[in-house]
């Protein structure tokens, strides 16, 4: 099910792209972890050219069945960013994933969120109304965490517009339980691909442009200080770093990035600041491969220096054992 989302939201953005006169290609990219004993994935990965700035479509996997020492028996998931380049394009953020444990017990990820530089009131109904009419019931809930989850104190100000999030979700009807897994992701990214097919080609002004460059710098930010599901994957290893990274825009804010280190409690300050001293502060600094690299690094080095930090992150209504279900 999931390979078959990646297929279809891929194979939708080209359709897109190719509307507004442009050929855009999915490279795929695979990795694996241990040298494929414990799993690994592919990652459809777009470069960062033309009028996409940054896009990932990513299928990972792990399991542990030849490893007694472990309660996860395995884990799948899809996760997907994509970043346009025009300021008017938003963007947007989805995770699927199935975990099990080897006692039996799975439950799922559930996660969506529209992220625009520039809000458009239109854009930003449609994505929740789609949510709205896909999750049903679970629709208060999942906002609700979303809403949490996607809060950033510092800056006093949510990373996107919409969010949904069901952390650890499981019912006694297993059946129902996938359905609402799938449909939400083929609801999801066919609103994004209307809405992207809307504002692909709409002009932004030089102030709107900025703008998205110093909200890029607000999801970085985001992502490499409070996102606990970035900071679980690059702790529990090192073999997909780029991959991991692979939601970062490809340019952010240096000196606005900088000037947040002020913004944070301690000992977050020291990762800010790490992040700063790798892009640099100039007002538009890269973020490739290389930094991405180092980013990871950086990251991973502060939370084990600072291990009482990662109670900073951010979290819905549950905390995801994610670490503790990948430890011996």
């Amino acid at each position: 099910m999931l390979k078959e989302l990646q297929r279809k939201f891929s194979a939708g953005l080209q359709e897109v792209f190719a509307n507004h006169g442009e050929l855009t290609v999915f490279e795929p990219i695979e990795w694996l972890r241990d040298g494929g004993a414990h799993g690994g994935g592919v990652r459809l990965a777009h470069s960062g050219n033309g009028q996409l700035n940054r896009g990932s479509v990513n299928i990972s996997q792990v399991h542990y069945e030849d490893d007694d020492a472990r309660q996860l028996a395995s884990a799948n998931a899809l996760s997907t960013i994509i970043h346009p380049r025009p300021a008017l394009a938003p963007s947007m953020h989805m995770h699927i994933s199935w975990t099990e444990m080897k006692c039996g017990h799975g439950y799922w990820r559930i996660m969506a969120d529209l992220n625009p530089s520039n809000l458009i009131e239109e854009d930003r109904e449609a994505f929740l109304q789609a949510l709205k009419d896909c999750a049903g019931d679970h629709f208060h809930e999942g906002s609700h965490q979303g809403d949490k989850y996607f809060f950033i104190p510092a800056l006093d100000r949510h990373r996107g517009v919409a969010h949904f999030y069901l952390e650890q979700y499981a019912t006694d009807d297993e059946a129902e339980d996938f359905a609402l897994a799938r449909q939400l992701g083929e609801t999801v990214i066919a609103t994004y691909l209307q809405i992207l097919d809307r504002r692909l080609s709409q002009p932004a002004d030089e102030k709107q442009k900025q703008t998205q460059l110093d909200y890029h710098t607000l999801y970085l930010f985001q992502v490499l200080t409070l996102d606990r599901g970035t900071t679980s994957g690059l702790m529990v290893h090192n073999q997909n770093d780029v991959g991991i990274m692979g939601s970062l825009p490809a340019e952010v804010n240096g000196k606005l990035l900088a000037s947040w280190a002020k913004k944070v409690p301690q000992p977050q300050d020291q990762l800010v600041n790490a992040l700063v001293e790798i892009l640099g502060n100039d007002e538009r600094v890269a973020v490739g491969d290389e930094q991405k690299i180092q980013l990871a690094a950086a990251v991973r080095a502060h939370y084990k220096s600072h291990p009482d930090a990662i109670k900073l992150q951010a979290s819905g209504n549950l905390l995801p054992p994610t670490v503790k279900n990948h430890s011996s």
